[in-house]
């Protein structure tokens, strides 16, 4: 191409892309007002109920089968199926629930009352002992339930928590979604190179770190689960070795009628190399492995529409 005609429309390709973006982020606004304005058990039971029909006709379900069917070999195809459809279905109503998300109401000792985030006494008096020990913590957690809920958990109830999350690419989209989760989920860090010194950060303070990590990464370390192999991003574990600090994990489980049920895992000891110093890898293995347990009880409530094997 020209040189000339190059300078020329690069601006104006900026320009229509910031334009595009900003038409996207606005109807994703209007969007997610008009959710708020339905009940929001309505639209999620709606909305679990479309995705069941519209996910099989999706290229994720062919992912998703591919995953399932490699990590239950002994199931049969009618399970799978069933599985594939949970999961289109938890996926839909996260999606709804999204919109509601300040909405959520946790149980309360100090003030009861009906409530859609319920826990036991273990997963309270381990919270509890996070919040107020004045220690740094890691807390990790996977797309298993609404993923989206324990972060509202440790905002209600004044967990100093910073939340790695990762932006959307659209700017659009990525200020709309940021504006509800602000209100609701302290502090959120988008991943980029100065996320790690931003969540170093917390932790010097005594604060707590969390992150969902069962996603691929292309420059990870290699953990076994469901017997492959697969990459896992070993920032979570280099804080921990660095901080010496404890390391629980969390999942919100789904439950019928429209509530959940929050876990705080005891502390996970980390794996240590001849020097004492906690190992990288063995630690992503160990909490891979945690994650695998979560998701063998509730398989229908993961994300297998992504390729986390590559």
């Amino acid at each position: 191409m020209n040189r000339n005609l190059r300078r020329l429309l690069v601006p104006i390709a900026v320009r229509l892309k910031k334009a595009a973006d900003a038409v996207v982020g606005r109807l994703a606004v209007l969007l997610l007002r008009a959710v708020r304005l339905t009940n929001p058990d309505t639209i999620a039971n709606a909305a679990g109920a479309f995705m069941r029909r519209v996910g099989p006709w999706m290229r994720e379900n062919e992912i998703g089968r591919a995953n399932l069917v490699a990590a239950f070999p002994e199931k049969s195809p009618a399970e799978i199926d069933a599985i594939l459809a949970g999961a289109w279905d938890n996926l839909g109503r996260m999606a709804a629930e999204f919109a509601h998300l300040d909405r959520f109401r946790v149980r309360d000792p100090a003030r009861p009352g009906p409530a859609q985030i319920d826990y036991d006494d273990k997963t309270l008096a381990l919270f509890q002992r996070l919040r107020d020990d004045g220690k740094p913590a890691l807390i990790f957690a996977s797309h298993l339930g609404n993923w989206e809920l324990p972060a509202l958990v440790a905002s209600a109830y004044k967990l100093d928590t910073a939340i790695l999350y990762r932006r959307p690419n659209l700017q659009g989209i990525s200020d709309a979604i940021e504006e509800i989760r602000a209100g609701s989920m302290g502090t959120l860090v988008p991943g980029g190179p100065d996320a790690p010194y931003r969540l170093a950060r917390v932790l010097d303070r005594g604060g707590h770190v969390a992150m969902l990590v069962d996603q691929y990464y292309g420059k990870g370390v290699d953990v076994t689960f469901f017997g492959r192999t697969c990459k896992a991003n070993p920032m979570f574990a280099i804080l921990a070795r660095h901080y010496d600090c404890p390391i629980h994990g969390t999942r919100i489980v789904r439950l019928p009628g429209h509530h959940f049920r929050a876990e705080l895992t005891d502390e996970i000891t980390p794996p240590r190399d001849a020097k004492g110093r906690i190992d990288v890898q063995g630690t992503m293995q160990v909490i891979t492995s945690v994650i695998e347990g979560w998701i063998r009880e509730h398989p229908e409530q993961w994300l297998w529409q992504h390729r986390r094997w590559r």
